[in-house]
């Protein structure tokens, strides 16, 4: 474990000793404070409207249905596609472009060691995107009243999605030394799995249902409804299994030309 966090160590410190961190947090805070004062002032707007027509009868409008849920379902997810690739691309490909994978794989410590150090920094910083979310979050409970525990759920949800991507986009590192290339490629193969559900719209056959299962947003439907469903948890443990596993074949096989 020591040597797990030695690499995790460094790589978190390898974020922020060049540009990439401190660009990441700014776009997604950027992004992510748009559309959520967007969503919270259409709130406003349409609950000071329903007042002044009295009501009409219609029920309360609900801060976790209005703002919270659009906000991470409808554009955060989407918000990640775009930004986890900026962390991934360097995971692998500045080793093997700077030359220092030679003596990454030679050092005497695992290659599980070495893919989970990295993989665990690159998820360090992702959690700290996690708590940017919260942050602005939370200012709906001082103005607000939203229900707590579909917004855990939703969290909950947001971090096993950008963790599977954080592990697949690892394993796409693994096989070249550019890292626009990586980020290029790691966007398409995120976007390929995340619109995966859409042959249902066409196709209710047997490859239909499989390929709608195994897409991102199938999955996070239910953490969106507030939802913690073992399938879904499975699911994206999976696809971090995965990852991890494709990318220890990669390094394996990084290590033979060593």
């Amino acid at each position: 474990m020591r040597n797990i966090l030695a690499v995790a160590g460094k790589e978190l410190r390898s974020y922020f000793h060049s540009p990439i961190a401190y660009l990441v947090m700014a776009v997604y805070a950027v992004l992510c404070g748009f559309f959520f004062y967007s969503f919270a002032a259409t709130y406003v707007v349409q609950t000071f409207r329903m007042q002044a027509m009295g009501g009409m009868g219609m029920p309360d409008m609900s801060i976790n249905d209005y703002v919270i849920r659009p906000l991470f379902q409808g554009v955060l997810t989407i918000v990640l596609l775009l930004v986890i690739p900026l962390i991934t691309m360097r995971l692998y490909a500045e080793e093997k472009r700077s030359g220092t994978i030679e003596l990454l794989l030679t050092s005497p410590v695992t290659d599980f060691q070495i893919i989970a150090g990295k993989f665990l920094g690159a998820l360090m910083l992702f959690g700290t995107m996690i708590v940017i979310t919260f942050a602005y979050v939370s200012t709906l409970f001082i103005y607000g009243n939203p229900s707590a525990k579909p917004l855990i759920a939703q969290g909950v949800g947001l971090f096993l999605f950008g963790a599977s991507l954080l592990a697949l986009g690892m394993w796409i590192s693994t096989f070249t030394k550019n890292q626009i290339i990586a980020a290029v490629v790691s966007f398409a193969a995120f976007l390929m799995i995340y619109v995966l559900n859409w042959v249902t719209a066409y196709s209710s056959g047997a490859i239909g249902k499989v390929l709608a299962y195994m897409a991102l947003t199938t999955h996070f439907e239910g953490f969106a409804k507030g939802v913690v469903d073992l399938k879904d948890l499975v699911y994206y443990l999976s696809v971090i299994a995965l990852g991890v596993f494709l990318t220890a074949r990669s390094v394996e096989a990084l290590k033979g030309r060593v």
